[in-house]
């Protein structure tokens, strides 16, 4: 057997979105959503069909099967292979919009029912290092949970890590399936659920039309450039941040250069300053020193020979005194 990426948009939807084969669906959504065994789903009513030929303008990181139980109950089953900016906002605001667009403007609130978010990764979201995790609106300090109607699910592909022997819950054999069909050539010997064989058999390239598995095709190309074009503007991004940070290190660092040489060269300049005009005034006063001196000993009658060898002062300024 060859079975297909679980994760491609054409093959998650035809293992989840084909109204002709819901026991996969059902099986899926009684192992994620955590419901006591006497409020099970038995049937789903799937929003928007698997149709081949319908799909090719399908966003191919964003892959989504709505639902609805019998007992009113909304499923968004998501398959995600890259991240994105505010994936935690889409998500909310997605799963919102699911819960308002239940009744008309007017229509009385307790026709609302739970929504429940599915989101299969291919990413890490959160420290948990649980693969499956769940996030409910709860009473910080008590846990209670007052507010019941919305939930959110998660899968992070990435952390699971688990071999087939160590497969101990419906949803740990569901994650496997998912992340592993693609490499596997036979069922399973311990899948017993009937949902999961059915999931087997539709990922079974063999039970694949030709028309279908063009589209497979396709769409895995079209995932790849899409994951590429995402890689490729992420690396960009962080190029041009470098670049930018390294002019803007530059400027800075030039400025500050500027700055630190005029403090440095001010300093510099006020203490070179400051030691010639001590000189000059030095030399200055000595010398008006020695003159007071000449003129005193000229008025005293001394000769000139004699007051110069007592100042040291030249002839030619004595003479003036």
């Amino acid at each position: 057997m060859k079975f297909v990426d679980v994760t491609n948009d054409i093959a998650f939807r035809k293992i989840f979105g084909d109204s002709s084969k819901k026991k996969s669906l059902i099986s899926f959504l009684n192992a994620v959503i955590d419901l006591p065994k006497n409020e099970q789903i038995w049937d789903v009513e799937i929003a928007n069909p698997y149709q081949l030929g319908k799909l090719s303008d399908a966003k191919a990181t964003i892959v989504d099967v709505k639902a609805k139980d019998e007992k009113g109950n909304v499923f968004i089953v998501e398959m995600q292979v890259a991240e994105f900016d505010f994936f935690h906002k889409r998500i909310l605001y997605y799963t919102s919009q699911s819960y308002i667009a239940q009744i008309e403007k007017g229509a009385g609130y307790n026709k609302l029912q739970p929504v429940y978010f599915i989101g299969i990764l291919e990413f890490e979201i959160g420290e948990n290092p649980s693969y499956f995790n769940r996030h409910k609106v709860l009473d910080v300090e008590t846990k209670e949970q007052v507010i019941q109607d919305v939930e959110f699910n998660f899968i992070e592909l990435p952390k699971f890590k688990k071999t087939i022997h160590e497969l101990t819950t419906s949803i740990d054999q569901w994650t496997y399936f998912i992340k592993n069909a693609e490499n596997l050539t036979v069922v399973p010997d311990n899948v017993q659920d009937e949902g999961l064989q059915e999931a087997y058999f539709v990922a079974n390239q063999q039970n694949w039309t030709k028309e279908e598995l063009e589209d497979y095709e396709r769409a895995s190309i079209k995932e790849r450039d899409e994951i590429g074009r995402i890689e490729f503007a992420e690396r960009k991004a962080m190029e041009r941040g470098l670049e930018k940070g390294l002019q803007k290190g530059l400027e800075k660092g030039l400025q500050e250069g500027l700055e630190k040489g005029l403090q440095e060269g001010l300093e510099k300049g006020l203490q070179e300053g400051l030691e010639k005009g001590l000189e000059k005034g030095l030399q200055e006063g000595l010398q008006k020193g020695k003159l007071d001196i000449a003129r005193a000993a000229k008025k005293m009658g001394l000769s000139m020979a004699e007051i110069v060898a007592l100042t040291g002062v030249s002839e030619a300024d004595i003479s003036p005194l």
